[in-house]
């Protein structure tokens, strides 16, 4: 079974550096089937959310898992419609008994909008009353990132953000590990954009370490001291993603992934008016109302 090397974050835990994203598989049966799977194929880092609507077949996988609970590594996130103390203070229970678990080694706020403050300092409440082991961030840019660590006693242990071949984010992560703030890549392989896939660069770097290009991806990452989270709902995808560690990209070959950087989300602006408001206007209205 693959050995997969751990990130040692800012507060000393210790967290997987592949792990199986769950985005997009609301079927509980199939997410279910999923976690169980890729717990038997070696990993031991699960990344959930509110809004995946899986944490119940996330927790029903672990929970009947041969793995022993401590020596998996879960994180969830806290949605925009529950950014504030009150409503996140509810949500983490909420996450808990959702997940069945007494803990979540690590809780992120999804998103940077609504009563961030609030929120944060629900995550520094429920950290210190042992609810949760590790306290993160998710889409948050460097000057978000600064407001949200001056005014709290607490510093973000990672950073969860788009990454790329397409969309690299070098200044970010370079603020980000600058800081020993953990980086963590969503969206890895961009969702197939572009033709990812048959790029000639990746397709030529993967035959020469005999790996495939999502495998070569995923090493570009790691070399980075990336953190990743590929979805994969097949076994052969989930064995092919975690068994990236027989091999090394050279700096020549980094270089050259390095060349690919289009320099544009390949999802949306997180930063565009019109983005915020068609993508989390309905949820920041919910919270708004609610409180």
């Amino acid at each position: 079974m693959t050995e997969v090397p751990t990130i040692t974050l800012n507060d000393g835990n210790k967290m997987p550096q592949v792990g199986l994203g769950v985005f997009r598989i609301p079927d509980h049966d199939k997410a279910r089937q999923t976690v169980e799977m890729a717990l038997a194929n070696g990993y031991r880092m699960i990344d959930t959310a509110e809004a995946y609507d899986n944490q119940i077949a996330v927790g029903e996988a672990i929970a009947e898992s041969a793995v022993n609970r401590d020596d998996i590594f879960l994180t969830t996130k806290i949605w925009v419609s529950n950014m504030s103390f009150e409503k996140a203070t509810k949500a983490i229970d909420h996450d808990l008994k959702e997940l069945g678990t007494d803990y979540i080694d690590l809780v992120l706020l999804h998103q940077p909008y609504g009563d961030t403050f609030g929120a944060w300092n629900a995550l520094e409440a429920a950290k210190s009353a042992g609810k949760i082991r590790s306290i993160g961030l998710s889409n948050f840019y460097p000057d978000q990132y600064m407001n949200l660590e001056l005014a709290h006693e607490d510093k973000p242990a990672i950073n969860q953000i788009e990454i790329s071949p397409w969309f690299q984010q070098a200044n970010d992560v370079k603020f980000f590990q600058g800081r020993n703030v953990a980086v963590e890549a969503w969206a890895q392989f961009a969702n197939g954009k572009h033709d990812i896939f048959n790029n000639k660069v990746l397709t030529e770097i993967a035959e020469t370490h005999h790996k495939t290009v999502g495998q070569v991806i995923l090493r570009w990452l790691t070399q980075k001291s990336i953190i990743v989270i590929p979805k994969a709902v097949h076994d052969e995808h989930q064995k092919e993603n975690i068994n990236i560690f027989d091999f090394e990209l050279t700096q020549d070959e980094m270089a050259k992934i390095g060349e690919l950087d289009k320099g544009e989300s390949q999802f949306f602006d997180h930063r565009d008016p019109a983005a915020i408001d068609d993508i989390f206007g309905e949820s920041l209205k919910q919270l708004r109302d609610s409180e």
